[in-house]
């Protein structure tokens, strides 16, 4: 790690690298680093400008409430990537901007004017993206991370017992993946809006009591279909409570064409696997609700058959509608 000498900048990089650029004042920070200094003249976009087509990195630069409207940081080699990790630009007005690429992995966007910015390629990860503006933005191949900024801070927040900022967070990720929806369903990009909206469903569930019937009801339909959006939790339900409910009557018995199909240690292994299949056949035309008759309950398997059935019907209905939901996209 490079360690900066008195006159220079005391702003380190990720990277270990030390700024260039000189101290100014008593914080020992740089023009560009430091907060205190107004970056509201209308110079301020050609310097960045200059700097990035040098292959400088902005990492961190204090660019708060700048006006930087039509500002051109993509140079050279398209894939070559203008490096605004952790940058302040909260309410900087980046109207048109051209920021194919961009690396704002960490920055403050906090209510960021993008309106119409070229952010393709862009990479997203941990920004906070709260209130940011992005109507008529180009948003191709996003990289907008695992989590938005604020629902990992939720999460840390919870873990470290600190429960009211937890709960405050979790509302303000709400808002942003609320935003991110009607953002990427005026893109077209229904897949990434499903996306978000069960990320929105989940933030809202987290600001729930635990185990409250409110929170267990939304924990049960994140489970089952994650809220509309993911048919495979419903295929996989279904699969689980087949193989269930035919173990379920291997073990209390039925009755097949040729006698009881149940358990039985004295017929062997060969014979019991046959019979657990018959019964895994008898739960799969009992959840389609088929009934060929064949094969009928006895005993306590009725019970098991009654609940099969109705979890069967309900199943196939969710899944027709989620289905459904996805294909209209």
């Amino acid at each position: 790690m490079q360690t900066p000498n008195p006159s220079q900048c005391r702003h380190v990089a990720s990277n270990g690298t030390a700024c260039p650029e000189p101290a100014q004042g008593g914080a020992g920070l740089c023009f560009w680093h430091d907060p205190a200094c107004s970056k509201a003249g209308p110079e301020i976009r050609q310097h960045l400008e200059a700097l990035a087509h040098q292959g400088r990195s902005l990492e961190g630069y204090a660019l708060r409430g700048a006006d930087l409207r039509d500002v051109n940081l993509t140079f050279g080699d398209t894939a070559h990537s203008v490096n605004l990790t952790n940058a302040d630009l909260s309410r900087a007005n980046l109207t048109n901007a051209h920021l194919f690429n961009a690396d704002f992995r960490g920055a403050n966007l906090m209510k960021a004017r993008l309106n119409g910015a070229n952010l393709n390629n862009a990479h997203f990860e941990d920004a906070n993206l709260l209130g940011a503006e992005l109507e008529g933005a180009r948003l191709e191949r996003v990289r907008w991370g695992r989590y938005l900024h604020q629902e990992s801070q939720a999460h840390r927040a919870s873990r470290e017992g600190r429960d009211e900022e937890a709960l405050n967070l979790y509302a303000e990720a709400e808002e942003a993946y609320r935003y991110l929806i009607r953002i990427n369903e005026s893109l077209g990009h229904y897949t990434m809006a499903g996306h978000y909206y069960h990320k929105e469903k989940v933030m809202r569930r987290m600001q729930m009591r635990p185990w409250s019937r409110e929170w267990a009801w939304s924990k049960l339909v994140d489970l089952l279909c994650g809220y509309g959006e993911e048919t495979d939790r419903v295929i996989a339900f279904s699969l689980l409570v087949i193989l269930v409910s035919g173990v379920g009557y291997f073990l209390l018995g039925v009755r097949g064409p040729e006698g009881p199909l149940a358990f039985n240690a004295g017929l062997g292994t060969t014979r019991n696997l046959y019979m657990l299949g018959d019964c895994i056949y008898y739960s799969v035309i009992t959840f389609t609700t088929v009934g060929y008759g064949d094969i009928f309950p006895i005993g306590f398997s009725r019970l098991l058959a009654m609940v099969e059935a109705f979890t069967g019907a309900f199943s196939i209905s969710l899944f027709v509608v989620v289905f459904v939901r996805k294909m209209m996209r």
